[in-house]
This record gives structure tokens, C-alpha cells and sequence, in this order.
């Protein structure tokens, strides 16, 4: 009797411990979740295993497969052979394939992937590179995180648990945005961002290049831009509004570099969004062109943070003009479909002053209705005109919600930013918009609200909860939700000057970020996703030599 009650009394020590056990086993460290996970038993060894690869599939996604290939035989010292056999499909047969096998399954969406882990083989489908690049993202976080570094490790093994993963994203946006304006980044830091997104299955790369605070484009036919708008004569300390630090700061991106950036994002399968913002936010270019202004100057590069009240001078045709010119060579750099043009935060106070921008007013008949001045009107002629000659050229315009002040032509798109009104407002006129409000998605507030422990920063409050708690579609209609193209997240840089700072206010909120972009409703679950941060994302950002915020 006593020993049938110590075994009862064991068993009962030991179920908590199984069941828990069994529940870690129906879910899979994978941040974006897939949409559909089935685990298996037991796991495939990749350390030396054969790849082959179908040779319908493109050549750049050949390219980061076999890269995948080399860095497994890197670290573990065992050699992954990599071939492209002919008529690799129909060769396949149940229970004869081993190692990794890639095929073009053309019946799935572009960025739609599917995994079969089994104990001795790994197969993938994909119908594009897209595709292929998120099966592979998912792939490196199913094993160990050695992957992500380049340590040469003899005995490791690179063990794949045996799982079933249909997958593809709920938005086909899925955007992160970086201010390199109020504070400079170089090449070498912006890939690293690139990396960090392209793990988490981001597209859209939004870069503000422009500000009040520097200019960072070189725009060759106005060398001006870069030799004088690119640098400051010192930076305001904190919010001390009188303050400056006599810090001359400045920097800025040339062609080739801006070039090699947008092929390295495009091997990642992320476009880059260039934004030039118009025709607020333009000290930069103004110091280096006074003659753009309403009272031409003399002005110069900010110190400051905030809004400066001198802006671009629609009145004169010479504004246009240069626009149109730093456009040109723009599009020559940035294939991607949009360009941004900014359109926030623009004062109109000099233009109700200035004889030049009435006069325009009077010609184009503009008069102030609908609750509109006549000089929103005229910011609603400047990103018409602005848009007119984009769509001239095969492109397409983003703008900030201000842009629907006034009148927005067919065919813009907006990025509600001011909390979720603007996207709502936007898409019920039927205007497709990008929802990156600072309610949920301004990744420069602070973390906590125990703001003393915290680096020093803008204000606001946004917890890795609130941002994983976000639903993009809520208070939209089935026809509203049609124009919701994704999600983006704003990193402004203002209180941000540092690569470690920059990735501590970054992560672990992209994580959150991008479930909120990939992943159906249903799929969302705040304990796993935790317990994944835990026990794989924070050991890749170790590898990775990334800065993050623990909790």
C-alpha cells in the first residue's frame, strides 16, 4: 500500500513536468510565427548534408542558398556539397530524398514558403526569391544560433527539429523606417539594421534622409547640398533649448555608397524608400541654397530639434525646378516603386507673408473652403505637382498625413502617423495607406514608464506589450481594410546618436513589429512569443553582436 502511494505521489510530482514538456513541443522558436506549424518527432543533422537545388530557381536565390550551405560547412568543418542536378523534381520519390532539397513550386504565393523537416531530409518550396529568403530566415532560427556568427565550431551539428511550416505574411508592407538625418549612420550601421530586419521577414525600408538637422544625399548638380546642408555647427543638449554643445556633427551618403546599400538590401529581398521631405523640414537644403526660401535667408542647418518655420518657397518656379532635379537623380539610385515625400510639419506663416506664394495662390485661383486655408491648398499644389512628375516617371509618392490637408490627387498613398485617423480617413476616401502611428509604432519613445531607467529620450511611452498588441485593421471596414497596405515602424533619431543606443530602442519592438505584420490574429499568442524572445531571439542578437533591451 505504501509503495502503490509513493508511486501515485511521483506520478503526480512528474505531470505538471510532462504536460509542460508537451506543450513546448507544439510550438517552434520562430519570431514572425508561421501561420501553420505541425512538429514532428525527432530532427534532421545538417552538418555535411547535400543540397541540392532546383534549377528553375533564380539565381540569386541559388546565391543565398548556397551561402546558407557554406556557412553551415564553415562552422562545423564539414563540407555541404551544393548542386543544381537537372530535372531535379522529377527525380524526387518518398523515402529516397536526403539532405536539403529547394524546388520552385509555382503554385505558391511570392512570398509564400513551405518546409518538411523529416530525420533525414529538409525540403523547401517557393515560387520566388522572396519565398526561398524567408524559408531560410525561418531555417536559421530552428537551429542553433552559431549560425549567426562566425565562430568555427567542430562538433556542432546544426540540428533541425523534423516540423511541417506553411507559411506566408498577412501584409505585404512590412516597413521599418530609420531618421539618418537628426543623427548620421554609416554604411556599415545601416546594413547591420537591414540584417536585423531581414531576419524578421521586413520589405520596405524607409530612409529619412532630409531634415532640418542635415542633408544626406549627394545630388551632384548641387554640390552645395552635401558640402554645406550635411553639417550642423553643434547639437542642442537634451531639451535645453538655448544649449549647444559647439559640436560641429554632420555626414552624408554618396552615390556609389547609397548604391551599394540598395543592391545589399535587395539581396535581403528589402526595397529602400528613399524620402526626401517637402517642402517643410528643408533647412538643410535652404542653407545651402537660400534662394529657395521665402525671404532668402541667410539661414542654416539646425542645432535645434522641432519645426522650423522657414520652408520651401512654393512661389517660385526655381523651387520646382530644383526639386525635380534632386528627384531625377534620386530615381537613377532607388529603383523601388515610391519615393517618399514627406509633407509634414510644414508652417505656412512666412508663405502668408511672402508676395511670391500669393501671387501663386492668385494664379491658381485657390481660395480657402472646406475648413482649409488657401495656403493648405497651395501644400496640396506642391505634392500634386511634385507626384504629377513622379508618376512621369514610373513612380509612385508616400506622404505623411498632413498630405490630405487640403486636396490629395488619385493615386498617393498614405502613412497615417498621427495615431490611426489619418488611415482611417485616408482609406475610406480610397486612398491606400501604410498605418505607422505613433501610438503603437514610434520605436523612439521610451520603453517603460519608468523613464529614469531608461536612456535619455523624446518622451512618449511604448512597452514591447502595447506594440505586440496592436491590430491594424481595427475600426476599419471590409472596403477600408482593401486599401491597408501593411504596417511600418518609425525610428526618429533625435536623442539617438549612438549604433548600441539605436539597437537597444530597436529591439526586441521590431520583434513585436513584425508579428504584428506577418502573422494572422489567430497566430499571435504574448506567452510564446515571450518565451521565444528568451530562449532563441536574445542568444541570435548575442551572436549577432546586437544591443537589446532585456526584460
Amino acid at each position: 500500500m505504501k509503495r502503490l502511494f509513493t508511486i501515485i505521489c511521483l506520478a503526480g510530482l512528474l505531470l505538471p513536468a510532462n504536460l509542460s514538456a508537451k506543450k513546448q513541443e507544439t510550438v517552434v522558436n520562430v519570431i514572425p510565427y508561421p501561420q501553420s506549424v505541425e512538429i514532428g518527432k525527432g530532427s534532421f543533422k545538417a552538418s555535411g548534408a547535400n543540397f541540392n537545388c532546383d534549377q528553375n530557381i533564380d539565381a540569386k536565390s541559388q546565391k543565398a542558398i548556397k551561402e546558407f550551405a557554406d556557412k553551415i560547412t564553415f562552422i562545423s568543418g564539414r563540407t555541404c556539397s551544393f548542386a543544381v542536378p537537372v530535372g531535379l523534381a522529377n527525380s524526387l520519390s518518398d523515402g529516397k530524398m536526403k539532405g536539403f532539397v529547394f524546388l520552385k513550386d509555382d503554385s505558391l504565393a511570392p512570398e509564400e514558403y513551405y518546409i518538411d523537416i523529416q530525420k533525414k531530409s529538409c525540403l523547401v518550396k517557393a515560387s520566388s526569391h522572396a519565398g526561398f529568403l524567408h524559408s531560410l530566415a525561418t531555417l536559421k532560427q530552428l537551429t542553433g544560433t552559431s549560425i549567426f556568427g562566425n565562430t568555427v565550431k567542430p562538433d556542432e551539428k546544426f540540428l533541425f527539429p523534423c516540423v511541417k511550416i506553411q507559411d506566408k505574411p498577412r501584409f505585404a508592407y512590412r516597413g521599418m523606417h530609420l531618421d539618418c538625418s537628426r543623427h548620421f549612420f554609416s554604411v556599415q550601421e545601416v546594413k547591420k539594421y537591414l540584417d536585423v530586419m531581414a531576419l524578421h521577414k521586413l520589405n520596405r525600408f524607409h530612409w529619412h534622409l532630409t531634415d532640418d538637422q542635415g542633408w544626406r544625399v549627394e545630388i551632384k548638380k548641387y554640390p552645395r547640398l552635401t558640402e554645406i546642408g550635411a553639417f550642423r555647427n553643434g547639437t542642442v543638449i537634451k531639451k535645453d533649448w538655448n544649449s549647444n554643445d559647439g559640436i560641429r556633427y554632420g555626414g552624408y551618403y554618396t552615390q556609389e555608397q547609397m548604391r551599394d546599400i540598395v543592391a545589399y538590401a535587395d539581396n535581403l529581398g528589402i526595397t529602400v524608400i528613399p524620402e526626401i521631405d517637402l517642402p517643410g523640414h528643408m533647412m538643410g537644403a535652404l542653407a545651402a541654397y537660400p534662394e529657395l526660401g521665402c525671404t532668402g535667408g541667410p539661414y542654416q542647418v539646425w542645432t535645434r530639434w522641432g519645426i522650423s518655420d522657414q520652408v520651401l518657397c512654393p512661389g517660385k518656379d526655381a523651387m520646382f525646378t530644383f526639386l525635380e532635379d534632386v528627384f531625377t537623380e534620386l530615381m537613377d539610385i532607388f529603383p523601388s516603386e515610391y519615393i517618399h515625400i514627406g509633407g509634414d510639419e510644414c508652417p505656412k506663416s512666412e508663405w502668408e507673408k511672402c508676395p511670391e506664394c500669393q501671387t501663386r495662390i492668385k494664379q491658381l485661383g485657390i481660395k480657402a473652403s472646406n475648413g482649409h486655408t488657401a495656403e493648405q491648398y497651395l501644400q496640396s499644389y506642391v505634392t500634386a505637382r511634385i507626384q504629377k512628375f513622379l508618376n512621369e516617371h514610373g513612380r509612385k509618392i508616400i506622404g505623411w498625413d498632413e498630405i490630405l490637408e487640403g486636396e490629395l490627387a488619385k493615386g498617393a498613398t498614405v502613412m497615417s502617423w498621427r495615431g490611426v485617423k489619418g488611415g482611417i480617413q485616408a482609406s475610406s476616401m480610397g486612398f491606400d495607406v501604410i498605418m505607422t502611428p505613433n501610438t503603437y509604432c514610434y520605436f523612439d519613445y521610451y520603453q517603460s514608464q519608468d523613464k529614469d531607467k531608461e536612456p535619455f529620450g523624446i518622451g512618449g511611452d511604448l512597452p514591447l506589450e502595447k506594440v505586440y498588441g496592436y491590430e491594424p485593421l481595427e475600426g476599419l471596414d471590409q472596403e477600408q481594410q482593401k486599401h491597408i497596405l501593411g504596417v511600418q515602424a518609425n525610428l526618429w533619431t533625435e536623442y539617438i546618436a549612438t549604433p548600441e543606443h539605436l539597437e537597444y530602442m530597436l529591439l526586441p519592438r521590431l520583434d513585436a513589429l513584425s508579428e504584428v505584420q506577418w502573422c494572422n490574429p489567430d497566430r499571435k499568442d504574448p506567452e510564446r512569443f515571450k518565451t521565444a524572445l528568451k530562449d532563441k531571439l536574445f542568444k541570435i542578437y548575442d551572436t549577432m553582436g546586437y544591443n537589446y533591451r532585456n526584460f
